[in-house]
């Protein structure tokens, strides 16, 4: 037990100061744009808002439930535990996908937490690190698309699913 907590201490170290990180993002551009307005293109300062938010919510979730998996760790309450662990392996919930929805370029503290997150490539199941650095390529915000029709039918929605979800 020792063990796994010195990898969750690790892991709840990355994930706080990403979250901080992307809390003061959410703070700039709150200031930079008072009103959220109406337009809901990709990049727009609006989207770009929710990008944002959607990705604190995610790491928030993962601190949450690090936190239940090490009490009920804790308390000896190993199904609880099990079943938290295989949760918490899952990637965060709109991260890095939230980047997609954001305008480039990207706020320095964004591009600084998603660089923190890629450290979590192995404890998060999936290709995490590869996606926050194909996210990060992309020269302009993806989300939410102008054709909705050639984004559904596009080669790389196939199989893709929420990454946040079990399959």
């Amino acid at each position: 037990m020792d063990h796994d907590l010195e990898e969750l201490r690790r892991v709840g170290g990355i994930l706080n100061e990403a979250f901080v990180l992307l809390r003061s993002e959410e703070k700039r551009l709150a200031e930079l744009q008072p009103g959220r307005g109406h337009d809901n293109s990709a990049g727009s300062p609006q989207q770009t808002l929710i990008g944002v938010g959607e990705m604190i919510d995610g790491l928030r979730r993962r601190m949450d439930g690090l936190a239940l998996y090490v009490g009920f760790m804790t308390l000896g309450l190993e199904k609880q535990a099990a079943r938290e662990r295989a949760v918490l392996r899952y990637t965060p919930l709109s991260v890095p996908s939230g980047v997609n929805r954001m305008a480039r370029p990207l706020g320095e503290d964004t591009v600084k937490a998603m660089h923190l997150l890629r450290e979590l490539d192995t404890f998060f199941a999936g290709d995490f690190a590869d996606e926050i650095d194909r996210t990060l390529a992309v020269p302009e915000a993806t989300y939410p698309p102008a054709d909705w029709d050639a984004y559904m039918k596009a080669p790389q929605r196939e199989g893709a699913g929420n990454a946040d979800v079990a399959p």
